[in-house]
């Protein structure tokens, strides 16, 4: 008989629309609203809504239950003992299917954070369909020849892993463009000094300083930064972020971000809960633009070092490995 997960304490604890209108945003010293403090980004709640929701905006709460517990259930599932008589596995099978991670290195979500009292069904929230908008015509061309032709990684060199295996910026997109959640080390820290709102994220420490002002740096365009060029306002008690020239190695899920306008908003909902609020707009990749919104947790814990560049052996041996198929194809 299957053994059953028992029932975890689910994230469902209600805060109603009017208590998060009532909350008494905190204020720094200076009289900005405080959003100081150490923040899970983690949630069930994919960035694009399944297909088959069509424009279901939100779940019920026993639907947000179920989707919790078979989460939950999936990774229980995959941390069973593994039978030591069982046969070797099948090459095309190898990695087990929660992935190429053992469960003791990832800290993926098992709950949906709400927002407003909603268990949303996607980050995306405009499109109704809840899904990045259609891509304009020749964007797949355009990234070939960002690529030099090249489909997938390269190991001719360093130049061609991934800015992640490379330890130039963190794996996924945690601190941007559209911040998003990824299997571990999901913490953002925020510190705060009069006239500045420094974003630190735990993955790799990208780091975003964002100076309140409405007088963008003349050389921002040119000098463009891995997580663009970032300026901020208060409206109320939300903090608005308008974000250009990304650096021209970045990307959005693989798509080209320089032309990239992102704007972005930070309100605390509660003492524990501060939700980040995202629009993207690039008519040189999409056909409109989207917004959606994500929860972020408070936590009461420090960020860890992720030192990615120490001791990265993974790089050195890919490009070896390399090395060694090229000198056995020639023969030598």
């Amino acid at each position: 008989m299957k053994k059953l997960l028992p029932l975890l304490v689910t994230s469902i604890v209600f805060i109603s629309v009017a208590d998060a209108q009532n909350y008494p945003t905190p204020m720094t010293e200076w009289g900005v609203p405080d959003l100081q403090g150490v923040w899970k980004h983690a949630t069930v709640m994919p960035l694009e809504r399944p297909e088959e929701l069509g424009e279901k905006h939100a779940y019920t709460e026993e639907e947000a239950l179920a989707l919790e517990n078979a989460v939950q259930q999936k990774f229980a599932d995959n941390n069973e003992p593994l039978d030591p008589n069982r046969p070797p596995p099948v090459v095309a099978d190898s990695l087990p299917p929660i992935g190429n991670y053992d469960l003791f290195w990832r800290d993926d979500a098992k709950f949906i954070p709400t927002i407003n009292g909603e268990f949303r069904t996607s980050a995306i929230i405009d499109p109704p369909n809840g899904r990045m908008p259609e891509r304009v015509a020749g964007i797949t061309e355009r990234i070939q020849v960002r690529r030099g032709g090249r489909t997938g990684r390269s190991s001719d060199g360093p130049e061609g892993r991934g800015l992640g295996e490379r330890c130039l910026v963190g794996f996924g997109n945690l601190a941007g463009p559209v911040m998003s959640p990824v299997i571990y080390n999901s913490h953002l820290q925020f510190t705060q000094s009069p006239g500045y709102v420094t974003i630190t994220a735990e993955m790799v420490h990208d780091t975003r300083i964002i100076k309140i002002t409405d007088q963008r740096n003349p050389a921002g365009e040119e000098h463009r930064k891995w997580m663009g060029d970032s300026i901020g306002r208060w409206e109320g008690d939300t903090l608005i972020v308008e974000t250009k020239y990304f650096n021209n190695w970045h990307t959005l899920r693989g798509m080209p971000v320089e032309n990239m306008t992102l704007v972005e908003t930070f309100r605390r909902e509660t003492g524990n809960k501060l939700i980040y609020g995202f629009t993207v707009n690039d008519p040189t990749l999409f056909t409109t633009e989207f917004s959606g919104e994500y929860p972020l947790s408070r936590i009461d814990e420090p960020l860890y070092e992720y030192a990615c560049h120490e001791g990265n052996y993974g790089m050195i041996g890919i490009l070896a490995g390399a090395r060694k198929l090229e000198e056995l194809a020639s023969g030598k």
